[in-house]
């Protein structure tokens, strides 16, 4: 599979975007590492949000749900230090 990193990265960052106002409230954010050719994002978790319990539901439910609607090509999201 060929991705457009460019369009995808733009994409993601845009979704990270949307959920960093709750991220932020909660003292956790997160940022963008990589886009793995095979359509894997892999974000590190920052703040609260490294050792949160719901992180993982973050993670899922929160963006990878955004990103796999705006970007149907993503397979999935995985937190780099989890």
């Amino acid at each position: 599979m060929t991705l457009n990193k460019t369009d995808i990265e733009k994409k993601v960052q845009a979704a990270i975007e949307q959920l960093r106002p709750h991220l932020h409230s909660d003292g956790g954010d997160m940022e963008l590492v990589e886009i793995t050719d095979d359509g894997i994002v892999r974000v590190q978790l920052l703040g609260a949000c490294s050792d949160c319990n719901m992180s993982v539901m973050t993670l899922k439910a929160g963006l990878e749900e955004a990103v796999k609607k705006a970007v149907p090509e993503i397979v999935s999201v995985e937190a780099v230090n989890f």
